[in-house]
């Protein structure tokens, strides 16, 4: 009788292939289903074709897998995740682990998870980051549900995760929808980190006037002080690269258009319905969107030759202030969610996770896992090495937007982290003219500084 598989993945696209390939080179058996018959011949041809089960169908798959049976999904998100788990369901066995791995929204996954609950399979949903090649070599892992099931699988997860030192980043952080949360606001996060490299590669183009080739050895030149991340290292490759074809800089080449799948925009609809205040990211995901509006830019575009006063040190610090801020928002979501679905959240865990393997792996994180250890629940913006570097860098931020709003360079995700920090350490704002108004066109009352309570009314509210 032949051996059976240790567990099972249904999708074998870029990122279900190179997870299966990860899983096969850890020594795990591995049964796989995909409609496209070409997807598993490649695998069962390849390097580690016998760690491989050829299956055409969801109940020749569970019937390769040792029990209980875990099989991982990777399937796009929404309808084909529904089909895919319904497929299952109809052969699996009470006990039987169904693993969501895709980007999925975490409503789903809770969702999800009661329903199969209901029916006596297990569920989990685990936020994967780190793109094709987080998969195949060491991807950052987001688990949601229960702690016993997630125990049940943790050795396969934690033996293909990335590792920072000899610490896999795979972690159960939560029940239910928990993990996948965590994934949508570190692509949240990962929006507003690119749109502010974005931001700083416009202004060395445009107000700088820096050619590509220059712009690569300023970003190669951060990767080993305090912006040492994934995403800088990867910038200065980006803008050394030259066109197969014409041999120009590619980014000469790469049309002005972002595209997106979907969690930023989560994230900042997320954020809007728990109070959270993640403006740096809105103005991310908002970027992408004015991108797509290509025609229109065309229509109202003016020509114009600007040139601002900076230094890079000044785009440096700028963007070491924006990223600061960008993860304070992003943490603070995560303590807003966690508070309103009862998961008990562990910041500083979730800190670690995302120290390799994933797309935000930065230098930074260490210090940030550090911070809410030894400060748990406080805002980012309050641990002294934070509070330190701000005072240190946000000159440098007000003299970038400054230059850029003059110049009329854009630069919308630095120019909110600027406001979002002015606003929250001023003690006494605005709000007090909002209230006002409030009440005079609507009797919504409001509070006093001078007394306790609330419902008050100004002079304009007659016999109140």
């Amino acid at each position: 009788m032949a051996e059976l598989a240790d567990i099972g993945m249904v999708g074998l696209g870029v990122m279900g292939g190179n997870l299966a390939l990860n899983l096969a080179e850890k020594g795990f058996r591995v049964a796989v289903c995909d409609r496209d018959p070409a997807l598993r011949a490649a695998l069962a041809s390849g390097e580690f074709g016998d760690s491989f089960i050829d299956c055409d169908a969801e109940g020749s798959l569970l019937a390769a897998i040792r029990p209980p049976r875990p099989v991982i999904l990777l399937v796009p998100a929404g309808a084909p995740t529904d089909a895919a788990l319904s497929a299952l369901a109809i052969h699996a066995a009470p006990g039987d682990l169904l693993i969501d791995a895709g980007n999925a929204d975490f409503n789903d996954t809770r969702a999800r998870t009661s329903a199969l609950e209901a029916r006596g399979l297990k569920f989990l949903g685990i936020g994967v980051s780190g793109g094709a090649e987080g998969a195949r070599n060491g991807p950052a892992l987001m688990a949601g549900g229960s702690p016993a099931i997630w125990d049940r699988v943790a050795p396969m997860f934690t033996a293909i995760a990335a590792r920072h030192g000899e610490e896999p980043c795979a972690a159960w952080l939560g029940p239910d929808g928990a993990g996948h949360f965590v994934k949508t606001v570190h692509n949240g996060i990962e929006y507003a980190d690119m749109q502010m490299i974005a931001e700083v590669y416009g202004l060395m183009r445009d107000g700088l006037g820096f050619d590509a080739s220059r712009v690569a050895g300023v970003f190669s030149g951060w990767t080993e002080g305090p912006l040492a991340s994934y995403l800088v290292e990867i910038t200065g490759e980006v803008a050394r690269a030259k066109d197969a074809e014409s041999g120009a800089p590619i980014l000469d080449i790469i049309a002005d258009r972002a595209g997106q799948k979907g969690t930023g925009r989560w994230s900042v609809i997320e954020a809007q319905r728990l109070g959270a205040v993640a403006t740096t990211l809105e103005a991310a995901v908002a970027a992408r969107n004015l991108s797509a509006a290509s025609d229109l830019r065309a229509a109202l575009a003016k020509p114009s030759e600007v040139s601002v006063s900076l230094e890079a040190s000044d785009l440096h610090d700028a963007l070491n202030a924006g990223k600061i801020i960008a993860y304070a928002q992003g943490f603070d979501l995560l303590g807003k969610a966690s508070a309103e679905y009862d998961w008990d959240l562990s910041l500083a865990d979730i800190a670690r996770v995302w120290r390799a393997g994933c797309i935000i792996r930065s230098r930074m994180l260490d210090e940030i896992a550090t911070a809410f250890e030894e400060r748990p629940g406080a805002s980012l913006l309050a641990a002294p090495e934070f509070s330190a570097r701000l005072s240190s860098s946000v000159p440098a931020l007000r003299r970038t937007v400054s230059a850029a709003v003059l110049a009329g360079l854009p630069v919308p995700a630095l120019s909110n982290a600027l406001a979002y920090l002015d606003q929250i350490s001023r003690p006494r704002g605005t709000a007090n003219m909002l209230q006002g108004l409030r009440d005079y066109f609507g009797q919504h009352g409001f509070e006093r500084t001078d007394r306790k309570g609330s419902g008050f009314h100004g002079p304009w509210v007659a016999g109140l």
